[in-house]
């Protein structure tokens, strides 16, 4: 299925409730901008929009993915996963649907059964990384929006971070990176009271960046982050957009596939 909009309210849906819970988080390239695309208006102007085309990748069995919406309802889950939480932009294909497709897929083949999964969509477009250290609207709300998605039942199993492309363009964010990262992944995981909740983070890419070694310098702080239980994924080389910076349609569906891949081989296992 890649549509639907059925409400399960929080206080409402008993038994029904997601099992397992996945929480989305960071910038734009998680919210997704696959199959965005920049158009004209006859006056010369431009404007985006996106092609809601939606890849087999993304289709699931009706009634085993949600999505905890802006309202905090479960609703079955559809692209854009983000559409009324990154608000503001245009957004389109990020990796959350075919990562947890991916996994379904994954529990059929094993045992010919797969558990219900719940997607939490807090990624923000623009956003720098100390917009989300603790205290902050952005943080506060992530928290918030993942303590209410397991309020009745259902286990948070992981955090899927994708963000850094806006601190590349800054001497000084480049060089507070590295410390803001590890503090925004413990206070995480301190304040969701799990300090062995798995992240996988995904590591950033960009193409023709005006500051190639302010980029590098971030992705190195990504791979170089030692912390038990904090995976990575790499999106370097991955197809982009025309802006040089957003992933397209097919290289959001393959790195849901890896994230799911990741899950599966590093996190799951270990669990």
């Amino acid at each position: 299925m890649e549509n639907g909009n059925v409400s399960r309210s929080l206080d409402g849906c008993g038994s029904q409730f997601p099992e397992q819970i996945f929480i989305l988080s960071g910038q734009s390239n998680m919210s997704g901008r696959g199959g965005v695309q920049t158009k004209h208006h006859s006056d010369g102007s431009t404007f985006r929009e996106w092609d809601h085309v939606v890849p087999a990748e993304c289709h699931y069995e009706k009634g085993k993915i949600w999505c905890l919406n802006a309202k905090l309802d479960w609703v079955e889950a559809h692209e854009p996963l983000h559409h009324d939480i990154d608000l503001g932009k245009v957004c389109g294909l990020g990796p959350g649907l075919v990562f947890a497709a991916s996994l379904l897929q994954h529990g059929k083949t094993v045992d010919q059964s797969a558990p219900t999964i719940g997607l939490v969509p807090c990624a923000i477009g623009g956003t720098q990384i100390k917009e989300w250290e603790k205290g902050s609207k952005l943080y506060e709300r992530m928290i918030h929006r993942a303590k209410c998605a397991t309020a009745k039942s259902g286990t948070i199993k992981a955090i899927l971070w994708y963000q850094g492309e806006s601190d590349t363009y800054s001497p000084h964010n480049v060089k507070e990176f590295p410390e803001r990262l590890e503090s925004l992944f413990t206070n995480i995981r301190q304040d969701l009271e799990n300090d062995a909740l798995p992240i996988i983070q995904v590591g950033i890419t960009a193409k023709d960046h005006p500051h190639p070694e302010y980029l590098e310098e971030v992705r190195q702080a990504q791979r170089a982050l030692k912390m038990q239980g904090v995976y990575y994924v790499d999106a370097n080389g991955l197809p982009l957009l025309g802006d040089d910076i957003h992933l397209n349609t097919h290289a959001q569906v393959q790195l849901g596939k890896w994230l799911a891949d990741t899950y599966l081989d590093s996190v799951q296992s270990c669990h």
